[in-house]
């Protein structure tokens, strides 16, 4: 099994949203491979089907001041935030193609893994919560779990859009806009933090790789790099 990657940079949330539309219908039509889009976004917040708009504690005065959109989406959970420093992964999979098919609840338990082994390439132990989509370091003492990365997905015909979320030098207080997947009792981290390491050393493009090496095996499949959006379009 081939799985195309592209890095795309920075991105507009919208025209994400158009892209993976049409990447999942081509790819129902087998006319691509499963593709992985990593990414970046300027600020937006995304409500999932669940979600409500009692999550979002900022004003629309306030989100309109910083040019942060607020869009509807078809993906799984609630509330969630993306923005600079944050590397978003959209997986168009056909679990169909998958040996043993994987249902929903297995495919999310590997978009998990695939972050909880990239975290561990900086010696950072995170995991799973027991009901709780996501990734979470691990709590010690009186100090609780953190969320490190968000999940949201949709699977459609067996074809998945959208993905997750991984916080890697993302300014923290943005989350102050709302309550984070409708969790109110938990906080949020980023790589940064955890790690403490600086901001250069946690480059997107070399996080992109790292993630992409872990969905490799992860996935069991080969990543086939791309450097265009048009080499994987082309008839």
């Amino acid at each position: 099994m081939v799985t195309a990657l592209l890095y795309l940079g920075r991105i507009d949330y919208s025209t994400a949203l158009a892209l993976q539309k049409r990447l999942v219908d081509l790819r129902y039509q087998q006319r691509i491979p499963d593709t992985l889009l990593l990414l970046e976004h300027p600020p937006v917040l995304t409500l999932g089907r669940n979600a409500t708009r009692d999550n979002i504690l900022a004003s629309d005065e306030l989100l309109a001041s910083r040019d942060v959109a607020i869009v509807e989406t078809n993906r799984g959970g609630e509330v969630t935030y993306h923005g600079p420093g944050q590397l978003v992964g959209y997986p168009i999979l056909d679990l169909r193609a998958s040996t043993p098919r994987l249902g929903a609840v297995d495919y999310v338990r590997k978009l998990e893994e695939v972050i909880i082994r990239t975290c561990s390439e900086f010696k950072l132990l995170t995991g799973r919560v027991s009901g709780r989509t996501g990734v979470w370091t691990l709590p010690g003492g009186s100090v609780q779990e953190k969320k490190i990365a968000a999940i949201g997905v949709h699977i459609s015909r067996a074809i998945t859009s959208h993905g997750f979320a991984f916080n890697i030098t993302t300014d923290l207080t943005d989350f102050e806009w709302i309550v984070p997947c409708g969790i109110a009792d938990r906080d949020v981290t980023s790589l940064e933090q955890e790690t403490g390491l600086d901001p250069k050393e946690l480059r997107l493009e070399d996080l992109a790789h790292r993630i992409a090496r872990q969905f490799r095996h992860v996935f069991q499949t080969q990543m086939l790099q791309l450097d265009r959006i048009d080499d994987l379009l082309l008839p």
